[in-house]
């Protein structure tokens, strides 16, 4: 059999498959996430997401300082509030959990860590919606005022970057515009561009308390059967100001994120959901998987895809272990 070409060659051993490897995935491109709530002492797992847990900030401080030791720097916090209100403000009180954590992680671990953190009001509102509520509808630009509010006393807290998941129009445009003013031209602005209304929320509702109290978010988040509206969002978060843009979820729209890196210059992010991550453990929990191979596949997907950044509660797990 007289082959010029046998691709092989190059996949023969260990080595060379490493030394030809297209895509590589490090540390470095992790952002991990974590539930804040209000009280001490307190470290609650959360049964929906195996090896996730509700923290404290205490506590919240004693696993950021093992995460950092093995190079997790960057975080984004979600806060899970209580009590709520019908317009959630709870959500720009400075005293609330997610500026007191801020204040304490900047003044524990300055610029060793950099803080992110959820623009949304849909924990803190009585009704779980993402925004203000009006006669059963989510209205859009009162929503988007108090998402500035939000964002602000983030800011104001020591964010680095804040990052708005309520898929509200022009709240990108109107947040740059509200940092600035206040005097906050360097707080970095990642948007949730492309966030649709997805089943793969599922695990995360549970941790966050946020689930819709009626209705469901279609009418704000997108149809997952739209590619080319999600372009449309997502340059129009560019032309607003946006400094990174996110694609949530993430496995089952890699033709996304591929589309939108061949459509914009800006670093993508993309957020491995709750459900994408318990998937994976209660597969591998019940013996059906190999939970490192899978885990790294998945991660690899995504930045072949064209992610830059990846949002992942396999972080920790995956740098503490030594899988990459």
């Amino acid at each position: 059999m007289e082959l010029l070409n046998r691709p092989r060659r190059l996949r023969k051993d260990p080595v060379i498959r490493e030394a030809l490897a297209e895509t590589r995935v490090n540390r470095n491109q992790f952002i991990y996430p974590y539930f804040v709530k209000p009280g001490t002492g307190m470290r609650d797992p959360i049964a929906a997401m195996p090896g996730i847990h509700h923290f404290t900030v205490d506590t919240l401080l004693t696993d950021v300082e093992s995460g950092l030791k093995l190079g997790i720097n960057k975080v984004l916090l979600f806060g899970v509030q209580g009590p709520k209100s019908e317009e959630g403000d709870a959500a720009w009180n400075d005293r609330s959990v997610v500026p007191t954590a801020i204040r304490e992680l900047k003044k524990a671990f300055g610029r060793d860590l950099y803080v992110i953190t959820d623009v949304c009001l849909c924990a803190y509102t009585t009704h779980g919606h993402c925004g203000i509520v009006h006669d059963h509808e989510v209205v859009n630009d009162a929503s988007v005022e108090r998402l500035v509010k939000m964002a602000l006393a983030h800011a104001q807290a020591g964010a680095d970057m804040v990052a708005p998941s309520d898929m509200m129009d022009g709240r990108i445009g109107a947040m740059r515009k509200g940092l600035d003013a206040d005097g906050f031209t360097n707080t970095a602005l990642m948007s949730y561009a492309v966030k649709f209304a997805s089943a793969y929320y599922g695990p995360f509702r549970e941790a966050a308390g946020s689930a819709p109290g009626f209705g469901d978010r279609r009418s704000y988040q997108m149809d997952a059967r739209n590619g080319r509206e999600a372009m449309r969002e997502a340059l129009l978060d560019e032309d607003e100001g946006a400094d990174i843009l996110m694609v949530k979820p993430a496995l089952a729209y890699l033709d996304i994120i591929s589309q939108l890196r061949q459509r914009t210059d800006l670093p993508l992010a993309c957020y491995n959901v709750s459900a994408e991550y318990s998937m994976v453990k209660i597969a591998a929990a019940a013996g059906l998987i190999d939970e490192r191979l899978m885990t790294l596949e998945n991660l690899h997907a995504f930045a072949r895809a064209g992610a830059d950044v990846i949002i992942t509660y396999h972080a920790r797990e995956v740098v503490e272990k030594g899988w990459l």
